[in-house]
């Protein structure tokens, strides 16, 4: 994994997140109930505070949890509930550990099909079947992974230039659009709600 990614809009964090299949599951994971960019700027600023280049998942499984979390919750903070997300990641990491020996691209590595890596992202602690359906359809719209059906098993996510969530987001523009079909959800949910 070597690409260039455009989902912190950060250019170092984006660099961390084309190179490091971790760092880019850590942000996926962190994309919850904040900003896009903050979220996937999260495995960037943590690496920096572990002092380190990239995220290590044997490093982070086996740091202490109140300091991961208090790592986690300096100004600026990395997620709003640092400390529950803190605690996620590091279940995320353990579960790398014991299933994949700490290689997060193992997930994905020599995976026949779009249904059966579905099932592996369903499996990581933190991903529904949403998270995974999105983080599928990045890995092959943006990262090359590409098992037969992947498209299929993305659902709407895989579908080519959908701008329906991070998978599309290649720059400002696309960035822009798929802000826009996420207001329209919410509207549409919002008038849902109301009766309307």
């Amino acid at each position: 994994m070597d690409v260039t990614l455009h989902l912190a809009q950060d250019p170092e964090a984006d660099e961390l997140l084309g190179r490091s299949p971790l760092a880019a599951l850590v942000g996926m994971l962190l994309d919850q109930q904040v900003p896009m960019e903050w979220a996937f700027k999260g495995p960037a600023t943590i690496a920096q505070r572990l002092g380190a280049d990239d995220l290590d998942a044997q490093d982070i499984a086996a740091h202490d949890p109140e300091a991961f979390a208090a790592l986690l919750s300096e100004k600026p903070a990395v997620h709003r509930y640092p400390g529950s997300m803190a605690k996620r990641i590091q279940q995320l990491c353990q579960y790398l550990v014991e299933h994949y020996d700490g290689d997060a691209e193992g997930v994905w590595r020599g995976v026949d099909s779009g249904a059966e890596l579905l099932k592996r992202l369903e499996a990581l602690p933190g991903f529904g079947k949403q998270k995974a359906q999105i983080f599928l359809a990045l890995l092959g719209k943006q990262l090359g992974v590409r098992p037969s059906g992947w498209r299929e098993a993305a659902g709407a996510y895989g579908e080519p230039k959908a701008y329906r969530s991070v998978a599309d987001i290649t720059g400002p523009e696309s960035l822009a659009k798929v802000r826009a079909h996420k207001q329209e959800l919410k509207a549409v949910a919002k008038a849902k709600a109301s009766g309307k």
